[in-house]
């Protein structure tokens, strides 16, 4: 079997990487912030919505979608959690600085050997898992819009249609 060329494993790098910088968590605030130190110790571990966990279990599940209300329900369900999708997000956050995550970054950057502390903590394990949860989220929504648009509901169970003439 011949290596592959060191291009070609950059490409594929960047590609696996490209999904877990689209995911969405949300931007911490004053509070979370001073919880930083809590969290690195897993004192204060942050709870995983039930929805959330539900999507993580079965996120192309299809129990109880007969009707287009239902389908609405449970994106409206989501969005409550993982705020608005793409299709009718405003603006770009991701060109913006975060005070939120710059002042975490500032208050764990004092505890020493920070990293190593978080796993054997286990604050580390339970941040991929609401990572992870939050993806299963986005994937969760994801499918019922297009669960939605298979059956030919109206959005906001489907995706919102683009702008005409526009963009």
């Amino acid at each position: 079997m011949r290596p592959l060329p060191l291009a070609m494993l950059a490409a594929l790098g960047s590609g696996l990487a490209a999904p877990l910088a689209a995911q969405v968590m949300p931007e911490p605030d004053a509070r979370e912030v001073a919880k930083t130190p809590l969290r690195d110790l897993n004192i204060d571990a942050r709870d995983i919505p039930e929805v959330l966990l539900a999507a993580r279990a079965d996120p192309y599940g299809t129990k109880g979608l007969g009707k287009c209300a239902a389908t609405v329900a449970a994106i409206a369900d989501l969005d409550r959690v993982l705020g608005a999708d793409y299709d009718i997000a405003e603006g770009d956050r991701g060109d913006r600085i975060s005070e939120g995550r710059i002042g975490q970054s500032l208050v764990g950057s004092v505890i020493p050997f920070r990293g190593i502390l978080r796993e054997v903590t286990g604050a580390a394990e339970a941040d991929r898992n609401l990572r992870a949860a939050y993806t299963a989220g986005m994937v969760r929504r994801a499918f019922l819009k297009g669960w939605g648009l298979g059956r030919g509901c109206a959005y906001p169970a489907r995706p919102k249609p683009a702008a005409r003439g526009g963009k």
